[in-house]
């Protein structure tokens, strides 16, 4: 088993407050990501979940049981870093082996662990090298190999894709969701990259100033945000954000659209613009548009677009993907 439940779970550093309180339920085998900007609590409240910080308040509850008080070692857990923190002086194979040895398990038992964890993470070619002669993917497979022979509860990996480059990222975090597939196991998984939150999870958590802003599915939360700041943050390129007049016609503070969500033509529509830049990405190029009606607005259109800068363009929004904002950032209901 592997639930977890967050019962207003607070943190506080003297009179600093990071976590105001925060709540949430995991179900056993799902897949969590904590997303959210620099220091909006995403680590914090996964080092309070491993037990590596203190709770000021709350009950943090781990198949059901409060795991609040208890050490590290006792909640079952087993946590992937950002740095792969190998011993540099050990083959891979006692890398992977070490907690088990600290453990006193016996030796049979180990190599078998070993085994099977090298098999699953495409590492038994690499076994018997050390760190040093390994990739940046390859030392981290051996860190989630660490983790994965001690039989967590659940795996807590706090960005753990981020000292890698951009294909290393891609590569790694597939063989994350396949491992996930395979292993069937509860996995939280902290990033500030919104993009592996979409694709990876299977609920995303957005945190905002350490306050939990809207727990979901990713495509719930993409079409259903529940505030400007969740809107914002999910999505890429990020949604267009409209003041004003133009909103004040839609009877909202803020309207906002999505760059894929807005259609575009030479001859006539409902916002005149002028295209200032243009991305060429091959399957899709992504327009920046200067509007009297909203300033300046991304727009997507699907593969090479033949207008580049300084060409005259027309605006118009989908009806039914316009969101509305009231004066709090909230999402207005039931868009008329």
């Amino acid at each position: 088993m592997g639930t977890i439940v967050l019962k207003d779970v607070q943190k506080r550093f003297g009179d600093v407050v990071i976590i105001p309180g925060a709540s949430l339920a995991i179900e056993n085998g799902e897949f969590i990501v904590f997303v959210g900007p620099s220091g909006c609590g995403k680590s914090t409240l996964l080092r309070l979940i491993a037990g590596l910080e203190d709770v000021t308040a709350g009950e943090i509850i781990i198949d059901g049981a409060d795991a609040a008080q208890l050490a590290p070692a006792k909640r079952g857990l087993s946590m992937v870093f950002q740095s792969y923190a190998l011993y540099p002086h050990m083959s891979v194979r006692n890398n992977i082996a070490f907690g088990l040895k600290m453990a006193g398990m016996p030796k049979p038992e180990i190599e078998a662990k070993v085994t099977k964890a090298a098999q699953t993470l495409n590492l038994t070619d690499y076994l018997d090298r050390k760190p040093r002669q390994l990739s940046g993917g390859q030392r981290q497979r051996v860190a989630i190999g660490r983790a994965i022979v001690r039989q967590p509860k659940a795996f807590l990996f706090d960005e753990p894709l981020s000292n890698l480059d951009a294909a290393l990222r891609v590569q790694m975090r597939l063989e994350i969701m396949q491992l996930h597939q395979t292993l069937g196991a509860t996995m939280i998984y902290v990033t500030h990259d919104q993009v592996e939150a979409m694709t990876m999870a299977d609920r995303i958590v957005v945190l905002n100033k350490g306050n939990v802003e809207q727990v979901g599915s990713p495509l719930d939360l993409y079409n259903n945000p529940d505030s400007l700041f969740v809107a914002g943050f999910i999505g890429s390129p990020k949604m267009n954000f409209i003041s004003g007049e133009v909103a004040g016609q839609y009877k909202a503070q803020t309207i906002g659209v999505r760059p894929e969500h807005i259609a575009l033509s030479s001859q006539s529509g409902a916002w005149e613009g002028t295209i200032a830049l243009a991305e060429h990405l091959g399957a899709d190029t992504f327009l920046h548009i200067d509007t009297k009606a909203g300033g300046r607005l991304t727009v997507r259109a699907a593969g090479e677009y033949d207008q580049g800068p300084g060409a005259k363009i027309w605006l118009t929004p989908e009806k039914n993907r316009i969101h509305r904002f009231d004066q709090n950032g909230r999402t207005i209901k039931n868009a008329a």
